[in-house]
């Protein structure tokens, strides 16, 4: 136990912010740079070393979350650094942005501010790259089996490592013109910047893994044919088919996915262009959905110059505290505000969307309201709540409903998909197709990033048992594993 009165005698401490008047004027990250490192070792000391760390179970990876808290309540950053990779492939994406499950499963958290696991594992990994203790880890051997993975998002890394580790020689296919997936493209800049991934994709290069970018499977090359020269594949290609809003004006022009909206941004920060074709400079912004993806347009918004921004979201507002329905250690619906709330904007809670207005040239002008109640479990608006409110730029982000089938991969493989659009799979990851299996959101569905990875590293070991008749590699869930709910 790192400090047996730690919980006692230290408050929880979180990592400081820059203040928003400055942060909103660049895409840094929002947090204060090394404000960590003076306080990480006592928040690690708050850690209790319970007999059953339900942060284990919270967390789909496993993580050894009390061994890594003791390591850095010592400073011993190495030792730290091991036990942390030991299950997560991308510690310095999951501790920037995972929503940590894990803390809410934290024994503390039952009647105190829980540890902050994410916080102390984000310290770990900075530290560790700054000391040098991230090195390649080519395989001894190669085993002579090739392996294509189809996407780069965090499954399909996370795969792609775990295998080219076992001696396999791994190629990933991504469509777009960099590697990363929505970690590149979808994760604005101040959330997470750039740069760690690009390190990332540089010692996974140094291993052995070769990337391929620019290439759509299904268009550019036939998946079939695909199938034929490797001696398996991994369909890592997410669940990028953005839910719609089908009412009156939605062709209005200025109406996007916040998938159009939110990857032009990024460009414009790779250095691909100057302004993006789609800015909320001057303009009143109305965001669509209120998950993360809704609060990474609101922080973009932002940092564009919108004249105002105004989130809508369909379900009520969650309590500050958790439901007698979702005691711990479940993962609570709370009202979060996160760095782009508290740099300005409205939410509004149990709203619905009955129809755009635009002006002469087609461009929307405005947004048609009402509110909305839930009653008998059925969704029913309410009379004489109707309102309008200005939208020159509104951005849908109300999730995503499957993988993409446009471009001719599932057809192509012949894979077979479940009832609710997603690639199907049995036990290990395979589909119907010999050779051929699934990670992340195109076989579960819409997730998250810790489940993205905890996917691609069991579909590694499925994989890895599929061409050599044994595997080592790790495996932390099954395909119908699902988070720690009532």
């Amino acid at each position: 136990m790192a400090d047996p009165k730690g919980f006692l005698t230290t408050g929880r401490e979180v990592a400081k912010t820059r203040p928003v008047g400055e942060r909103v004027k660049d895409w840094n990250e929002v947090y204060v740079p090394g404000s960590l490192l003076p306080i990480i070792s006592k928040q690690a000391g708050r850690c209790m070393d319970c007999g059953i760390p339900f942060c284990h179970n919270g967390c789909p990876l496993g993580n050894l979350i009390p061994e890594w808290n003791d390591y850095a309540y010592r400073e011993d950053w190495s030792a730290a650094s091991e036990r942390l990779h030991a299950t997560n492939n991308f510690p310095e994406f999951t501790g920037r942005l995972c929503p940590a499950p894990c803390e809410s499963a934290c024994v503390l958290g039952i009647n105190q501010p829980a540890v902050t696991i994410k916080n102390v594992e984000v310290s770990i990994i900075d530290k560790a790259w700054d000391r040098g203790d991230v090195t390649p880890q080519p395989p001894e051997r190669l085993s002579g089996k090739t392996v294509a993975v189809i996407g780069s998002g965090p499954a399909g890394l996370a795969a792609a490592q775990q295998l080219t580790r076992a001696g396999h020689t791994v190629a990933v296919f991504e469509r777009a013109d960099r590697i990363g997936g929505l970690l590149r493209y979808g994760i604005p800049e101040f959330k997470m910047e750039k740069s760690h991934i690009n390190r990332r994709i540089e010692q996974m290069r140094a291993e052995g893994t070769k990337f391929r970018t620019e290439v759509e499977i299904g268009k550019d090359i036939d998946a079939a044919k695909l199938r034929r020269r490797y001696d398996a594949v991994v369909i890592a290609a997410g669940a990028t088919v953005s839910r719609d809003l089908p009412v009156p004006g939605r062709d209005l022009k200025g109406v996007h996915f916040a998938m159009e909206y939110l990857p032009l941004a990024n460009k414009v920060q790779e250095g691909d262009l100057t302004v993006s074709p789609i800015t909320a400079e001057g303009k009143h912004v109305v965001v669509i959905g209120g998950g993360d993806t809704g609060a990474d347009c609101v922080g973009t918004a932002h940092r564009q110059g919108a004249a105002s921004v105004t989130q809508l979201e369909i379900m009520p507002q969650p309590g500050e505290e958790r439901n007698a329905n979702q005691p711990w250690p479940t993962f609570p619906m709370l009202y979060k505000v996160t760095s782009a709330h508290e740099e300005g904007g409205e939410r509004v809670y149990s709203v619905s969307t009955t129809h755009f207005e635009g002006d002469e040239d087609g461009n929307v002008q405005s947004l048609h309201l009402i509110e909305v109640e839930f009653k008998d479990g059925k969704l029913e608006q309410k009379a004489g709540t109707e309102r309008v409110i200005p939208a020159q730029l509104v951005t849908l982000a109300m999730g995503f409903t499957g993988t993409d089938q446009a471009n001719g991969l599932v057809q192509q493989f012949g894979v077979e998909l479940d009832e609710r659009g997603n690639v199907a799979r049995d036990e290990n990851y395979a589909t119907n197709v010999d050779g051929v299996y699934v990670a992340g959101d195109a076989g579960r569905g819409q997730s998250l990033i810790v489940w993205a990875i905890a996917e691609g590293r069991s579909a590694a070991r499925g994989v890895d048992r599929f061409l050599t008749g044994t595997s080592a590699l790790h495996a932390p869930i099954r395909p119908t594993d699902r988070s720690l709910m009532v």
